[in-house]
């Protein structure tokens, strides 16, 4: 009986699988090409997240250069042209002008800037507070578990939109305290996904083995535990953006968030609901541009998510 594979049994050569990356640390998974992969199978095989985010892209452009993009100034008195005031769109002014004569245009680019400055200000905030305590929870375990998941439960029990509202509402409306209030309401749910994905890699074996070889627990979490929770919030954050413009622009909607003369989206919908029938151009160019980006944003975190699903077999 011949002792060779069977593939070479038969005339061909036997191919070896493939070996996978060496990790850095003995015991510890390899991080090189974690994002490589998913990255190539999201512009391979989501065409829908992938236009979602060169539209992204743009979005971001247009904010970053406003000030050269921009026809005319966005607010302040050198912005307003009374005589000027609620031109249809077309001529020296794109998407019209607004009931003080101000650009229509130059306010939805200068406003992508406020819009997009508040979810990534949100977003940060939420994020560093909400992992680090998850990741906590989630490694220690036991009372301070308890303790941190309880008080977290407490967040979760307003709507996030109210609570939201009424934090603003205390602190007086302004950007500063809409990215405020808005955080304050946003960093629980971090918090729950950071601390059930770090429950799990606790008890992973490169975990144990770095434990047994004495290592501390602050290396631990943070040479291992973090590093391997991140991909959950990563996807979770490019999910979040949207609803994050959304509640920014709904408070200053409300009256709670950016105020005159700044150019802020939600604002400028507001300003412009009353001559909706009138003026409509005034309230639809900064709502289309609320929802064109909230929906690139969700389409890229659907996007993300599945690319990075190890169902699917991406890691």
């Amino acid at each position: 009986m011949s002792l060779l594979p069977p593939r070479e049994r038969d005339g061909a050569p036997a191919t070896a699988p493939a070996a996978p990356d060496a990790p850095d640390t003995p015991g510890a998974p390899a991080y090189r090409g974690r994002w490589s992969r998913p990255v190539a199978a999201l512009v391979g095989s989501d065409r829908l997240a992938l236009i979602g985010a060169v539209v992204l892209l743009l979005i971001v452009a247009a904010a970053l250069l406003a000030p050269w993009l921009a026809p005319y100034p966005a607010d302040g008195r050198t912005a307003t042209h009374p005589l000027e005031a609620l031109q249809a769109p077309g001529g020296d002014h794109l998407l019209g002008t607004d009931r003080v004569g101000r650009d229509v245009l130059s306010r939805v680019l200068y406003g992508a800037r406020t819009s997009l400055s508040i979810a990534a200000a949100v977003l940060a905030i939420a994020a560093v507070v909400g992992v680090s305590l998850g990741v906590v929870a989630g490694y220690a375990g036991g009372w301070l578990r308890d303790v941190i998941m309880r008080v977290t439960d407490v967040f979760l029990a307003f709507p996030a939109l109210l609570l939201s509202a009424v934090l603003a509402l205390l602190l007086g409306p302004s950007v500063s305290t809409a990215i405020l209030a808005i955080a304050l309401t946003w960093w629980p749910w971090y918090t729950r996904l950071a601390a059930a994905t770090a429950a799990g890699i606790r008890g992973r074996a490169y975990v144990d083995a770095a434990r047994c070889l004495g290592v501390s627990r602050a290396r631990i979490v943070w040479r291992h535990v973090l590093p391997n929770s991140l991909t959950p919030v990563l996807v979770q954050l490019s999910l979040d953006a949207g609803g994050v413009i959304l509640t920014a622009a709904s408070l200053s909607y409300l009256g709670l968030g950016a105020q005159e003369p700044a150019a802020e989206w939600g604002l400028m919908v507001q300003q412009g609901q009353s001559l909706f029938s009138t003026a409509w151009w005034v309230a639809a160019f900064p709502g289309l541009a609320i929802l064109v980006t909230a929906f690139c944003f969700n389409v890229l975190g659907e996007g993300l998510r599945d690319a990075l699903d190890p169902r699917r077999g991406v890691r």
